[in-house]
């Protein structure tokens, strides 16, 4: 499976509507160049001072043909994007008052283009940090009904066919939540079965991790953690094929799941490995990554209620383009 070149071609036939948050950041104009050029979207937002990001696209040699540039502060949407931000917010102390001042910051502005649906999808992060993305997008977009969790997943793609979908998985969350409670990792293992429909193009297969299989680590407040996130995910999804508490080899090696768990449903199938915690998670995607010399997608973030991506500060320009063709393809 060569998931990248999956979502380009779903960008390409989507054709859905991009806001590029970071407008002034190098890497980002010359990423929007490449996303026109290649018709991954309809349109392509750079958000910030116009001269200042006419001036960083001349001297990095980029045309800005074909990109809308959107200067919050002189346009003609503020008013709308600040009555619309008080009204989201007003619950938590905002004033009118201040929705005028805080809307025009860049990741509120792209989030809210979201919102209103003036963009299917938002990328930002090369210059963010990633609580400052995460905050923006949960103030104004927030999360999908019935959830309160927003997490991350990694599309790992191994060398080995045999392996989830063609040698694709699904990692989740190793990026965003440390210490996930047992409703929020029902919820991000229902975000990551989520994120194996758009991504892998699959019904998923879900697997709780652990140290412990069915009880071999007994009552372990983790492994509890995960005994209860199993059947929380049960309750609300009856129909997903999931099964937990479950060490990786159970999970992934069915000689291992017939001496560990028999009669698992998941069973020679996994395709989405959801971690206890944010430890595990981040170790485990790059074990994979470096000594199974896999490639790594992402963080891609889940649990959102439209499509939001972070990137690392250190995203190359490629990188952003990639995102950005992940998030378009997640865009309904």
């Amino acid at each position: 499976m060569d998931f990248e070149k999956n979502m380009r071609q779903k960008a390409q036939s989507l054709q859905k509507k991009l806001v590029l948050a970071e407008g002034t950041e190098p890497r980002t104009i010359k990423a929007a160049r490449i996303i026109v050029d290649e018709r991954l979207a309809s349109s392509v937002t750079l958000v910030g001072k116009e001269s200042e990001i006419m001036e960083r696209a001349e001297k990095e040699g980029v045309n800005l043909q074909g990109i809308t540039l959107v200067d919050p502060l002189s346009s003609p949407l503020i008013e709308k994007y600040a009555h619309e931000y008080y009204e989201l917010r007003k619950h938590k102390g905002m004033t009118e008052d201040q929705a005028k001042t805080d809307i025009p910051h860049f990741l509120r502005w792209g989030a809210m283009m979201v919102h209103l649906g003036d963009a299917d999808a938002m990328v930002a992060g090369a210059e963010s940090a990633t609580a400052d993305v995460l905050r923006a997008g949960l103030a104004i977009i927030g999360t999908v009904p019935g959830s309160k969790t927003a997490s991350s997943c990694f599309v790992m793609q191994t060398t080995d066919s045999s392996w989830g979908v063609g040698g694709t998985l699904i990692f989740s969350d190793c990026a965003v939540v440390p210490d996930p409670t047992a409703e929020q990792l029902a919820e991000i293992a229902l975000a990551a079965a989520q994120s194996c429909r758009e991504f892998l193009g699959t019904e998923p297969v879900v697997a709780l991790l652990s140290f412990s299989t069915k009880g071999s680590g007994g009552d372990h407040p983790n492994v509890l953690k995960v005994r209860s996130a199993l059947e929380l995910v049960k309750a609300k999804n009856p129909a997903l094929i999931i099964d937990g508490e479950l060490q990786a080899d159970t999970a992934l090696v069915p000689s291992v799941t017939d001496k560990k768990a028999p009669g698992s449903i998941v069973r020679g199938m996994v395709n989405t490995l959801v971690f206890p915690d944010l430890g595990s998670g981040n170790i485990g995607y790059k074990l994979v990554q470096r000594l199974g010399k896999a490639e790594a997608f992402g963080p891609f973030l889940q649990g959102f209620a439209k499509p939001i991506s972070d990137l690392s500060r250190g995203a190359s320009v490629d990188d952003i383009v990639v995102t950005s063709a992940v998030t378009l393809a997640r865009a309904k």
